[in-house]
């Protein structure tokens, strides 16, 4: 980053300030109550700690044009309401049969498989939910945009069908195009919507809106390569998963699809192509989205 506009931008300090906030903000919003299985699950995995990655670019990016932080932070924790849903489900003996994550064991191993297939179901429901009754300050058009840009994300043409895609790839050779399909709809999809949520909330126009999906498909994409890379190249105890599965599961991967020294030079790509897209906002208001695509290129768990 040496050269860059936007050093001197403390990255670790606004990322630690914003995930306390929406630490408190998740933990206030399933009190433990009656049923009381069902909420100890919910929080289990929505309190288990993770960087906050997506709430976080959602009230960045609606920072970015112009919005308040109190604006997008109601669908800022809705999105990791989602994207922890989508966590529990993926872990399921029946998908991924994953039994650690964050350096815990999964739902489905504390609280069994149907339990940890309800939990996922209400946090799903809560997240919207939690938007109708909390994002009181959010225009009723912006809140249409915002239902109507997760639902498709997470959906049939979104995450799902990234999912279904990855389960029925298994043992088979896939292509280069047929592996961006998985991850663009398995994981950038819903980071699109973190930043097009958060740009409509803060009032961004149709171009700025395209900037941060560009973006935001860039990291996603980004995200996976550097998973699958870490995949081989780390242990169990440093990623906080199981190291290995995809190899062990004989998944398509852009290590086995591309060679690692390729994968590697397609992440730099990547990242470059995503802070491109910065260049037209506000060098102070694009640092925290600046500095996530230089996190997740060189995460090492």
């Amino acid at each position: 980053m040496q050269g860059s506009p936007f050093q001197g931008f403390e990255f670790e300090a606004y990322m630690a300030i914003k995930a306390k906030k929406i630490n408190k903000i998740l933990d206030e919003a399933i009190p433990l109550r009656h049923p009381l299985k069902i909420n100890e699950a919910m929080r289990y995995s929505l309190l288990a700690g993770g960087k906050r990655v997506r709430p976080i670019l959602c009230i960045a990016s609606c920072e970015l044009v112009g919005g308040d932080e109190s604006l997008a932070m109601p669908v800022a924790c809705a999105i990791e309401m989602i994207h922890t849903a989508s966590l529990i489900h993926d872990d399921l003996p029946c998908m991924d049969n994953d039994d650690l994550r964050r350096g815990k064991p999964t739902n489905h191993k504390v609280f069994g498989e149907s339990t940890a297939v309800l939990a996922g179901d209400a946090l799903l429901s809560l997240a919207f939910e939690y938007i109708a009754c909390n994002a009181n300050n959010v225009s009723p058009d912006h809140l249409v945009r915002v239902f109507a840009e997760l639902s498709s994300a997470i959906g049939s043409k979104g995450l799902v069908a990234g999912q279904i895609m990855d389960i029925v790839s298994e043992g088979k050779v896939v292509s280069l195009k047929e592996l961006e399909y998985i991850h663009v709809h398995k994981t950038a999809k819903l980071l699109e919507a973190c930043v097009v949520c958060g740009v409509i909330i803060g009032g961004g126009d149709d171009n700025d809106i395209e900037k941060v999906r560009i973006y935001a498909r860039c990291i996603g994409l980004l995200f996976q390569v550097v998973d699958d890379i870490l995949d081989v190249t780390k242990s169990s105890m440093e990623l906080g998963k199981t190291a290995g599965k995809d190899l062990v599961s004989n998944k398509a991967t852009y290590p086995k699809v591309m060679g690692i020294d390729e994968a590697k030079n397609f992440a730099y790509h990547l990242m470059n192509k995503a802070v491109q897209q910065l260049a037209c906002f506000d060098t102070a208001k694009a640092a925290p989205l600046y500095h996530l695509a230089y996190y997740i290129a060189n995460r090492q768990n």
